[in-house]
């Protein structure tokens, strides 16, 4: 068994408090014995006005929201899965980039968002993420202390395809940290995380961010840990913020594998 924080929020404006907020987070979960902390997309930063994100959105190895949770957990030996970070390219254009970082503070593994949010929602709710951010072109896999872990943000639960590669990666945990909007969230979030779960036969982490924000939106929250039978261990609701603990269980994956061989059996489909 593994035990696991995860960290549900209502992210700001302002990076200064968020980092403080985040490395409240990893204090609080290296006391309560956990190893390893998820936590949602767009930990450092959640603003819809670009003007003003972009006053705040720097280069990665200027971040001070990364810098500060590397050193705490450098200071706890916390590993953290940072769910993402607005980051600034050499392009111009930003990143919506996850981050693992080991218990020396040191990156392990980053991971750029692969697919953008641009919908139009009935409600009136009109985003387009790629105006502003760059798409990444990489599957990524790290060893942590969870076993290996698959990353995606958001968005990416809408394209099987990705989690079909990790599992045909033998991830046994997939984290898939969000911000999702309520109406989508009251339709989709449940069912498309124990979807992936089933699909991959692997565990799920889903760190959401949650309630009314600084910028005016609203997210759904309910983060998640699906096992890979497709059962919720977790559900966070949508009070508001807050830190919650499960226990990952690595034998229980490879007794769903061995009882439903999916990925096994799984045979190419031609076009």
């Amino acid at each position: 068994m593994t035990k696991i924080g995860i960290y549900q929020a209502t992210t700001g404006i302002d990076p200064e408090r968020n980092a403080a907020d985040l490395v409240e987070a990893i204090e609080r979960a290296a006391g309560e014995g956990a190893d390893m902390l998820f936590t949602p997309e767009m930990s450092g930063l959640l603003d819809r006005q670009r003007a003003r994100a972009a006053q705040s959105i720097a280069r990665e190895s200027e971040d001070k929201v990364l810098a500060e949770t590397r050193e705490a957990c450098a200071r706890t030996g916390m590993w953290m899965a940072l769910g993402s970070l607005a980051v600034a390219r050499d392009d111009g254009k930003w990143a919506n980039r996850g981050f693992v970082i080991d218990g020396t503070g040191n990156i392990a593994a980053r991971y750029d968002k692969l697919h953008m949010f641009d919908v139009d929602l009935d409600t009136g709710e009109s985003w387009r993420e790629s105006n502003a951010y760059e798409a990444g072109d990489t599957v990524v896999t790290v060893e942590t202390p969870v076993g290996r872990l698959g990353l995606s943000i958001c968005y990416d639960i809408r394209f099987p395809a990705l989690y079909e590669a990790l599992g045909q990666a033998r991830c046994d945990v997939i984290a898939i940290p969000a911000a999702f909007t309520v109406p989508t969230g009251r339709a989709h979030w449940h069912v498309l995380q124990r979807a992936r779960a089933i699909e991959a036969s692997a565990w799920v982490v889903a760190a959401a961010q949650v309630g009314r924000h600084a910028d005016g939106r609203e997210t759904y929250g309910h983060s998640l840990v699906i096992d890979p039978w497709g059962e919720i261990a977790l559900d966070m609701g949508d009070e508001g913020p807050g830190l919650a603990f499960a226990e990952i269980d690595r034998s229980r994956t490879d007794t769903v594998r061995a009882q439903l061989p999916s990925l096994a059996n799984r045979r190419p489909i031609a076009n």
